[in-house]
């Protein structure tokens, strides 16, 4: 990658980049302000504030790393900003708060010391297709709906694409903002202008220049690995075992799904229906 276009990238940062998120979030002031309007409740303190924290609770287990993931009390929040409908966030987020319940408790202690878990998705997009810009999802009977299980997991998924239907206008504003557009908000204003800030941090800057390179090293390194099984095999097949093995190593790396099919496109000459096929 040019050192002008890392330069772009880094000024034409938003807070829907997983990177800006998180650095914003570690400012554990707006970090508080913005749960407290996401939740609709007091917090009384963040004690703990952690960006970009890895779990693994086995070496052989699926790891995850949370965006912003922060302790008050009694309770756990994990915060996470996604942009690519990888169409799994349901799955995703069961897995996420299994894992914090495992992170959060000692083998041989008592179930009643499980923390409160909030597991928050920030989505660009609409995640169930219903048009609402926030689905909040309990425990309950199917019995009797009104029966809660009262375990203390809750699953909060927000829609930015349809932020004019939140009730709230802090809600509201914030995703209209993270939508990419203009907000009067005093506290849209806050967060605007600690992202300035973190533009004008050079540490930052070389952080995710340093992060970019690594990422073209990544991209680089599977399509090698793609052009060597197809000169393997000398045939179309083998072709085609380029491009799989291309498209199966960055899925491995987590590149999001929409950006491998952009790249395979261009690298491989393929049409839209050609690519999506070999994802």
């Amino acid at each position: 990658m040019e050192m002008q276009e890392a330069i772009k990238a880094w000024e034409e940062l938003e807070i829907k980049d997983d990177f800006m998120f998180a650095k914003v979030m570690r400012d554990k002031k707006l970090c508080k302000k913005l749960l407290e309007r996401l939740l609709q409740t007091k917090i009384r303190d963040i004690v703990y504030l952690e960006e970009q924290k890895s779990i693994n609770i086995e070496k052989d287990a699926k790891s995850i790393r949370l965006d912003v993931y922060i302790e008050d009390g009694n309770r756990v929040f994990d915060l996470e900003m996604q942009t690519t409908d990888k169409r799994n966030l349901p799955k995703r987020s069961r897995y996420y708060q299994g894992m914090i319940d495992l992170n959060t408790i000692e083998k041989g202690e008592n179930y009643k010391k499980l923390k409160e878990s909030y597991v928050i998705f920030i989505c660009t997009f609409d995640p169930f297709h219903q048009e609402k810009a926030q689905y909040t999802f309990e425990n309950f009977c199917i019995e009797d709906k009104e029966l809660r299980l009262n375990d203390g997991a809750k699953k909060i998924f927000f829609n930015a694409k349809d932020y004019i239907n939140a009730e709230d206008e802090e809600i509201r504003e914030f995703l209209k903002y993270v939508n990419g557009e203009k907000s009067d908000s005093p506290f849209v204003k806050e967060i605007e202008d600690r992202v300035a800030q973190i533009k004008a941090s050079e540490e930052w800057r070389l952080e995710y220049m340093t992060l970019l390179m690594r990422e073209q090293e990544i991209w680089e390194e599977a399509e090698e690995k793609g052009r060597e099984m197809g000169r393997e095999e000398g045939r179309e097949e083998g072709r085609e075992e380029g491009i799989r093995g291309t498209v199966t190593l960055l899925k491995e790396l987590n590149i999001p799904l929409q950006t491998i099919r952009v790249k395979i496109q261009q690298q491989y000459n393929l049409s839209p229906e050609t690519s999506k096929k070999y994802l």
